[in-house]
Order: C-alpha cells, then sequence, then structure tokens
C-alpha cells in the first residue's frame, strides 16, 4: 500500500512529465511495461506498473484504455521492430551455399533475439493466453519455417513445392532446429542456465547436425518418391 508521501512523489514526478511531449511519455510508459512484464509477468496489475514508473494509475489509460492495448504495444516494441524483413530474402538467396545462408540467418536472429525482456514476455504470454506467441509464431512458420523446408528441398534436388506440398515432417524438422537454438534463450533468461559466451559455434553444429541429417529423412517420406 502506498503512504502520503508515496502519493506526493508520483502526483509530483507526474507533474514534470506532464511536460514532455505526448510521444515520449507513451515510449517511456512502454519502455517500463516491457521491463514490468518481463519481470512479473502478466498477472502484474497495472497500478503496480503506474508506481514503477512513478505515475498515476490513470496517466497510463490516458494512453491505453486497456491492459490489452498495452500488451499490444509491447508486442510492437518488443517483437515487430527486431524482426528483419530481410531474412526470408537470405534464406532464398541461392547465390550464396545452403549452409553459410542459414549461419548468417541464425547468427543474425540469434543476435536480435537473445534478450532477456524478449524471451521472458515470450514465455509468459503464452502461458496466461495472451496472443503474443501465436502472432510471432505465425510470422515465423511463414517467413522462416516453410522457406527452409522449401530450400532444403532444393538443396537435396527433390521435387518442386509446387508439385509436391511440403509434408509435415519436413516442417516440423525445421522447427526442431529452430527451437534447438531458441533453446539457448529459453536456459540462459528462464532457467537461469549458463550457455557459450560465444554462439557461433555451438549455432554452426545445430545447423550441420540439421543438414547432415536432412538426406535421410527426406529419403524415407513416400510423397517425395523415396525408396524404402
Amino acid at each position: 500500500m502506498m503512504d502520503d508521501s508515496d502519493e506526493a512523489i508520483i502526483q509530483l514526478t507526474e507533474r514534470r512529465r506532464r511536460h514532455l511531449p505526448a510521444a515520449e511519455r507513451e515510449r517511456l510508459i512502454v519502455e517500463g511495461a516491457t521491463r514490468f512484464f518481463a519481470k512479473h509477468g502478466f498477472e502484474g496489475q497495472t497500478r503496480e506498473l503506474a508506481r514503477g514508473l512513478g505515475i498515476t494509475h490513470s496517466a497510463i489509460f490516458r494512453y491505453f484504455p486497456t491492459k490489452e492495448a498495452l500488451v499490444d504495444r509491447v508486442y510492437e516494441h518488443v517483437y515487430v521492430s527486431r524482426w528483419d524483413s530481410g531474412w526470408t530474402g537470405l534464406i532464398r538467396d541461392r547465390s550464396l551455399a545452403f549452409e553459410d545462408r542459414l549461419l548468417r540467418f541464425y547468427g543474425d536472429y540469434a543476435a536480435r533475439v537473445f534478450d532477456y525482456d524478449w524471451v521472458r514476455i515470450f514465455v509468459f504470454s503464452g502461458l496466461k493466453g495472451y496472443d503474443i506467441a501465436p502472432r510471432y509464431l505465425a510470422t515465423v512458420r511463414d517467413e522462416l519455417i516453410l522457406p527452409i523446408a522449401e530450400e532444403v528441398r532444393h538443396n537435396l534436388a527433390l521435387p518442386a513445392v509446387a508439385d509436391v506440398p511440403l509434408t509435415e515432417r519436413e516442417v516440423e524438422a525445421v522447427w526442431a532446429l529452430h527451437g534447438k537454438v531458441f533453446y539457448l534463450a529459453i536456459r540462459k533468461f528462464v532457467y537461469g542456465g549458463v550457455i557459450p559466451s560465444d554462439l557461433t559455434q555451438t549455432i554452426a553444429d545445430d545447423v550441420r547436425v540439421f543438414l547432415g541429417g536432412m538426406p535421410e529423412l527426406v529419403r524415407s517420406i513416400p510423397e517425395l518418391g523415396a525408396k524404402r
């Protein structure tokens, strides 16, 4: 509970922040909400968030009429802003060796998403039923997983996806690679585990294991005309 002195400090801080441009005040709220949700999860109350920011509760709702609206803005701040629209093009760039494309992509991806706020908000949102994780994973599937699976086909001189649709096993194999890389971040930021300080070799090992195993996997898929 706040006492009179706490309330006075909040009111004073709020008066000072009123002199900031509206866009700057909104930015401060979003950044504060990001840190708050990453630490406390989505069960944390916006009233506690306001106290931590040193503003009144009503100040938050001048910009975000509901908690869901604030969460949606956090999604844009944490996830949309870090997404590189060039990743799909890199994956499909056949002027480069396929292994090199995967190494470059996952190196860049890890550099962007291996972040305390990013990882913990992602996990908390899935546990509490917010749509952050499903929205993000839908983008990952369409712009990363399926293109990688298609490039596996091309790399192994298999039928094009236009002729034989991707099978569930092919898609799941790519998800397994992606999940293996992302689990390093889970170990660090959720479980507090120790991971290599330089992920270059670890990612290279994961990619090479994936590429080494795919020929055997596709040979066992009947839809690709594989011989048993």
